[in-house]
């Protein structure tokens, strides 16, 4: 049997942080892709019922999360026909460290008529690249600054240009697969990471992640590609689009903080890839 790793283990009636959840800013954090999958997985778990799909998710994260004992309580806000809103928060010694709530819609036909599309969509990593395994692979990372090289190797794209990445991520839950919607959610965040590295790596550090999703995943892998940052005096604002191997999905937004005393170099993430290998 493979030892799977994953964020959190479940424990006496809530989660506790594994050792994988540590986020490269600080080894006593826990890192945000951890606590957007377990918030994704919990509201998942108990509103998407009735036939309501999850279409888009708003995460907080205001205060550092730590490696202690961490429940979710949750509320419905709203459960109407076709749309049903809810919250949940993560609370560690009874101090709320993030929020999120989700919007569930009711699948219904498509409207008539064209709409506009974007004309070029972003590329998976070719097959013979990047496989698909039922089990968390390291990251691939690619940037217009080196379009043909697909590598888990950062500094190959420390540039200043676009940055995408394809990525199966480990379980948010020991021993319990990923659901489609929770896989986006902890791939999602990577929003913050592809619209904020630069050619000296990356400098801000996301305070929040909305995700908006018109269909879930198909497969393992997800991929997330840049399409815009903007910042100024310290604060930035991302957008990405995901996709996967069908095509894109939906989308990705963070806002961010300047962390330039923290700056993680690709050198620092070069170093992660090689220890998740």
């Amino acid at each position: 049997m493979v030892d799977v790793p994953a964020y959190f283990d479940e424990v006496d009636g809530g989660f506790l942080p594994t050792g994988f959840a540590a986020s490269q800013w600080s080894s006593a954090q826990v890192v945000g892709p951890a606590l957007c999958g377990l918030m994704a997985r919990e509201l998942e778990r108990a509103h998407a019922t009735d036939g309501f799909v999850p279409v888009r998710l708003t995460v907080d994260m205001f205060s550092a999360a730590r490696f202690e004992h961490t429940t979710t309580p949750m509320v419905r806000v709203r459960d109407g026909k076709r749309i049903r809103v809810a919250d949940v928060t993560v609370v560690q010694g009874g101090k709320v460290a993030a929020r999120a709530s989700a919007v569930l819609l009711q699948p219904s036909e498509q409207p008539p008529g064209g709409l506009w599309q974007r004309e070029f969509e972003p590329s998976p990593p070719a097959l013979d690249i990047a496989p698909p395994s039922p089990l968390p692979q390291i990251p691939l990372f690619n940037s217009d600054g080196n379009p043909n090289q697909w590598s888990s190797v950062p500094t190959e794209h420390e540039n200043a240009t676009r940055k995408r990445t394809w990525q199966n991520p480990i379980r948010v839950i020991a021993g319990e697969e990923l659901s489609p919607f929770t896989r986006a959610a902890v791939v999602g965040e990577a929003t913050s990471m592809m619209t904020n590295w630069g050619d000296a790596g990356i400098g801000f550090i996301n305070t929040d992640m909305t995700l908006a999703l018109s269909r879930m995943p198909e497969g393992y892998e997800i991929g997330v590609q840049a399409d815009s940052h903007f910042s100024e005096r310290g604060m930035a604002v991302g957008v990405a689009t995901l996709f996967d191997r069908r095509g894109s999905f939906g989308s990705a937004m963070v806002t961010s903080v300047s962390n330039a005393a923290r700056q993680i170099s690709s050198a620092q993430l070069d170093a992660v890839m090689i220890a998740r290998s």
